[in-house]
């Protein structure tokens, strides 16, 4: 949900604003990029030095900055069109007046006004203060702009009062959020299973057979596809890479069989299936239960195929979009369209060894998109983590169209 996302975090002067520390932690650990603006007075009661530390960017307190001697400025225009999603937390109930009332007397409150994105705020004051009908009519007012309220939850006060007021715990803004925007997500309820990664073929304890591939166009996939809303099975091969995503559910496996039966196991219940995995065609015909020693001659080996994991994926296919891979070297295109139609795919995603940036073990690549109906798509060399959004939006225009 947050991973990728620009999320503008305003903090205005009031106690709760301790609690953004943790805040920005949440919103980092989700993968969102976070720039801090602060009022005069929220550095009162939370630096700067430690929001900058923790967002990995410069804290915003004012609309013109001075550095090395030369002068400079904050555009909040350019702030206010760089967020997909603003958060004011806490906002008091000075700053919500003058959100309601379009005053504007500081960076922040600029900001928001040139924003295009959605605004949340989550009020946090003493339990009079949130009960009183000037505040009640900015909340009414502010919602009737389309804003969205973090209601404020009760308990203890700073002023020892006990009731209505206390700003929502971080973890509980984080999930609102969540909340509120996961039917808009192009991919809300559905289910997707992906394969990554290579598989191993044991030759004895020691020895395997396998190929080059990292993970990471699968690794990739699963997070974009986890981000955009959907739940995600990630089936994966020896790897590296990790992948820390409340949505995803990675298992590990090694050799192509273990792989096969768990595509199978979790295909049926699955809307998409991208097969992203760089499964070992054959398998040594048997595995030596100690270590091969060296010999004097050449040494044979036999070896028998694999289950095509791809082919009866599509064999069984019902319901599910089924999208597989194609990494070629010579007539691309042509053996791609025929293993599209041979494994009975909706769409394969081709990528050749002969490309710069593209292949094993790089951090580009560079794809064609070829549906069922044999139309193609083509894309430049992008970051993997790029192609993935390519990869999905090209599946979400189809099962949406």
């Amino acid at each position: 949900m947050f991973g990728g996302k620009n999320i503008l975090l305003g903090i205005t002067g009031g106690i709760a604003a301790y609690k953004t520390t943790f805040l920005v932690r949440l919103l980092i650990k989700a993968g969102a990029n976070v720039k801090v603006v602060l009022t005069e007075s929220a550095s009162s009661f939370v630096t700067p030095l430690t929001l900058a530390t923790l967002s990995k960017n410069p804290v915003l307190t004012s609309f013109v900055k001075e550095e090395n001697h030369t002068t400079d400025w904050n555009n909040h225009v350019e702030l206010g069109l760089w967020a997909d999603l603003m958060l004011i937390a806490p906002a008091t109930a000075n700053t919500l007046s003058k959100m309601a009332n379009g005053i504007c007397d500081n960076l922040l409150l600029a900001i928001y006004l040139s924003a295009k994105c959605p605004v949340f705020f989550a009020p946090a004051m003493d339990l009079d203060m949130y009960q009183h009908p000037s505040t009640k009519a900015s909340f009414k007012k502010l919602q009737s702009f389309g804003n969205i309220i973090i209601p404020a939850t009760s308990g203890e006060l700073a002023s020892g009062l006990h009731g209505e007021g206390r700003m929502a715990e971080p973890t509980d803004i984080l999930a609102f959020i969540q909340e509120h925007l996961s039917p808009r997500s192009p991919l809300h309820n559905k289910k997707i299973l992906v394969t990554a990664g290579p598989t191993y073929e044991a030759l004895d304890p020691v020895r395997f057979i396998g190929n080059h591939s990292s993970g990471l166009m699968g690794y990739e996939i699963a997070k974009a596809a986890a981000d955009l809303g959907a739940q995600v099975i990630l089936v994966s091969g020896p790897s590296h890479l990790s992948l820390d995503h409340a949505a995803v559910d990675l298992h590990r496996v090694i050799s192509a069989e273990e792989m096969y039966h768990l595509a199978h196991d979790y295909f049926p219940e699955m809307d998409i299936a991208i097969c992203a995995a760089a499964v070992s065609d054959y398998r040594p015909k048997t595995v030596a239960d100690q270590k091969i020693k060296k010999q004097e001659n050449d040494l044979i080996l036999e070896l028998v195929k694999n289950k095509d994991i791809l082919w009866s994926l599509g064999e069984q296919k019902q319901h599910q979009y089924l999208v597989g891979f194609a990494l070629e070297t010579e007539n691309e295109i042509e053996n791609a369209k025929k293993k599209l139609k041979k494994k009975n795919l909706d769409a394969i995603v081709l990528n050749s060894l002969n490309d710069s940036g593209a292949g094993f073990g790089k951090l580009t690549n560079k794809i064609t998109f070829i549906d069922k109906n044999l139309n193609l798509t083509a894309f430049d060399v992008k970051e993997k983590s790029a192609v993935a959004y390519d990869i999905l939006k090209e599946i979400i225009d189809r099962i949406h169209a």
